[in-house]
């Protein structure tokens, strides 16, 4: 996606840690003192502004709990109208539901990258054997002569 056509950028931040709360981010992001736009919402937080600045900031705030901070990049600063829900209107945004099912699926993401660290092995998956054709056509005949 890119900057904005002002040149800015915004990410969401999103956590799902158990160490780390969403207001240890907030506080991190509003302590670097540089010159970016945040607004919280009920997902996480949004930081806008300087495409190196942001990309900075949100790199600083991910270190606080790596695999369970997730960072994604939208595609309007906050407040644009084409997706503002004041402009519209109310309701839910245009891809609202969607940001809630992904945010759904964190804690399995972020549980897999700790496993993935940690080196735990993968279960082996155990599949059944394969049925052979001549196997199912001798079930079909033993149903079909009942």
């Amino acid at each position: 996606m890119g900057a904005h056509e002002d040149g800015t950028l915004t990410k969401l931040v999103v956590i799902s840690s158990d160490s780390v709360l969403p207001i240890d981010a907030a506080l991190e992001i509003y302590e670097s003192e540089t010159n970016i736009t945040i607004k919280e919402t009920c997902f996480g937080t949004m930081v806008t502004g300087p495409e190196d600045v942001v990309n900075r900031v949100v790199k600083e705030v991910v270190k606080l709990d790596k695999n369970h901070i997730f960072v994604k990049e939208r595609g309007f600063p906050p407040g644009d109208d084409r997706r503002c829900r004041a402009g519209r209107g109310g309701g839910p945004r245009p891809g609202f539901h969607f940001l809630r099912n992904e945010i759904g699926m964190l804690p399995i993401i972020g549980k897999a990258l700790d496993d993935y660290d940690n080196n735990v092995p993968l279960e082996k998956v155990v599949r059944p054997e394969k049925l052979k054709v001549s196997h199912l056509k001798d079930i079909i005949e033993s149903e079909i002569t009942r």
